[in-house]
C-alpha cells in the first residue's frame, strides 16, 4: 500500500540511478530517458561537474535566509542579466512560483505608477503556467480548474493563433500579455518570430507589458539561450525554472529595470528561493549551457533529430501526423491516441511523455549524443512498424 495521494497516475516503474541520457530501473533494466524530469535535467543524470559542485557546496552552506546577502545568488543573477535582456532577477524554487511572481510583478508595476485597476493578464486558452491557484486560472483550462473554485479572477484568454481575438480582448484594465514562447503541455506549439515581433509592437502600442514564459523552453532547450532570442524581441518579464538547475529546484523571474522598480522591500519573498546550494548549482549549469559551442551543438543535434523524425513521418503517414517543436523540445503529433504509443516506446526502453493534442513529448538532455538519437529513432521506427 502506498501512503502517497493519488494525484499522479504513475507508471509502474522506479529507478535506482541514472547516468547521462540513461536511467537504470530497480529491476535492473536500462532505459533511454527522453523525459529527463520533463525538460529539467538539462545535462542529463549525474553530470560530473554538477555532482562535484553539490558535494563541495554541501560541505560549506546549504541555506541561510534572504535576510542576508547571498554571494552565490548575486553571481548567478549577474550572469543571467549579462546574457539576456534582463536588468534584475528574483529567485524562486519552481516554474509555478516564477510565473506567480511574474504576475505579481506586472500588477505591482502598474500599482506603483498609480494605475491599480490595470491588473488583468491576457493569456492563451489552454496554455500551461503551473499548478498554483492563480496559475491554473491563468492557463484557462477547464480541466485544471475543475473543483478548485471560487475562480481566481484577473485573467482573460484568447485562442492560440487568433490575432483578432487577442486584440479584441485587450481592455483599459489589461496589464500584460503572458504567453509561453513554445507551448509545452499545450502540444509543443511554437510562436513564430514574426508573431513575437507583433506581440511586442502591440504591447508597446497599448502600453502594457509582455511576459514570455520560458520555464520549459528556456535555458538552451530551443538551441538559443531563450526561445525568443532569434526574434530580437525584448520582453519585460520572463519566468524561468526547470533547466537552470539541471535537476536541482530553481526558479527565477527576469525583468527589466522599469518593472523591477516596483519591487521594493516587502513586496515579495521566498524562504528557500536563492539559497546558496541552489545558486551554486545554477552557476555551474549556467557556465555550461550558455557557452556558444554548447548552444551550437544543441542546434546541430536538433537538426539531425528533426531530419530523422521527418523521415519517419514520411514512412508512416498513418501513424505520425506532424513533427513539432524547436531545438530539443520536440513533439510527435500522432494520428491516433498517444497512450498506446508511449507504452510501446517504454516497453522498448525509450521514455517519453504526453502533451495535449495527441502529442508525444520528446525531451532528451541538451548534451545528448548522436548515437543516442539514433537509438531513439530506431525504437520509434520499430513501434511505428508494429502499429502501422
Amino acid at each position: 500500500m502506498s501512503y502517497l495521494t493519488k494525484n499522479y497516475n504513475r507508471k509502474k516503474i522506479s529507478f535506482k540511478y541514472g547516468k547521462g541520457s540513461y536511467l537504470y530501473s530497480t529491476d535492473n533494466k536500462k532505459y533511454l530517458d527522453f523525459v529527463q524530469g520533463i525538460a529539467v535535467n538539462s545535462l542529463g543524470h549525474a553530470h560530473p561537474k554538477l555532482v562535484k559542485t553539490i558535494a563541495n557546496q554541501s560541505k560549506k552552506l546549504w541555506h541561510v535566509s534572504n535576510a542576508f546577502e547571498i554571494p552565490e545568488g548575486e553571481k548567478l543573477a549577474k550572469k543571467l542579466c549579462k546574457k539576456t535582456f534582463a536588468d534584475f532577477v528574483m529567485f524562486q524554487n519552481s516554474g509555478a512560483e516564477a510565473t506567480e511572481a511574474a504576475i505579481k510583478v506586472a500588477r505591482r508595476y502598474f500599482y506603483s505608477i498609480g494605475k491599480p485597476k490595470k491588473n488583468r493578464i491576457l493569456c492563451v486558452k489552454n496554455s500551461f503556467h503551473g499548478r498554483t491557484l492563480a496559475a491554473i486560472y491563468a492557463s484557462g483550462s477547464k480541466k485544471m480548474t475543475e473543483g478548485f473554485g471560487p475562480k481566481v479572477t484577473g485573467f482573460d484568454h484568447f485562442t492560440f493563433g487568433n490575432h483578432e481575438s487577442l486584440k479584441k480582448k485587450i481592455t483599459k484594465n489589461t496589464a500584460a500579455i503572458m504567453v509561453e514562447t513554445i507551448m509545452g503541455e499545450g502540444g509543443i506549439k511554437v510562436i513564430p518570430d514574426w508573431c513575437l515581433v507583433e506581440l511586442r509592437k502591440l504591447c508597446n502600442k497599448k502600453k502594457i507589458l509582455l511576459i514570455l514564459d520560458e520555464v520549459q523552453c528556456g535555458i538552451a532547450r530551443s538551441g538559443d539561450f531563450f526561445a525568443f532570442e532569434n526574434s530580437k524581441v525584448k520582453p519585460d518579464i520572463v519566468p524561468i525554472a526547470k533547466g537552470i538547475g539541471g535537476g536541482f529546484p530553481i526558479g527565477a523571474v527576469l525583468m527589466n529595470k522599469k518593472v523591477a522598480s516596483a519591487m521594493i522591500p516587502g513586496t515579495h519573498g521566498s524562504t528557500f528561493g536563492g539559497n546558496p546550494l541552489a545558486m551554486t548549482v545554477g552557476n555551474t549549469v549556467m557556465d555550461i549551457v550558455s557557452n556558444k559551442k554548447f548552444l551550437k551543438n544543441v542546434k546541430n543535434i536538433s537538426k539531425y533529430f528533426f531530419f530523422k523524425l521527418n523521415n519517419l513521418k514520411k514512412l508512416y503517414p498513418n501513424i505520425i501526423k506532424n513533427i513539432r517543436g524547436k531545438g530539443l523540445l520536440i513533439g510527435l503529433q500522432l494520428q491516433t491516441d498517444q497512450t498506446k504509443f508511449i507504452k510501446k516506446l517504454m516497453d522498448n526502453k525509450l521514455l517519453t511523455i504526453r502533451a495535449a493534442e495527441n502529442v508525444v513529448r520528446i525531451l532528451p538532455p541538451l548534451n545528448v549524443k548522436k548515437k543516442e538519437i539514433n537509438q531513439a529513432v530506431k525504437i520509434i521506427n520499430k513501434v511505428c512498424k508494429v502499429l502501422n
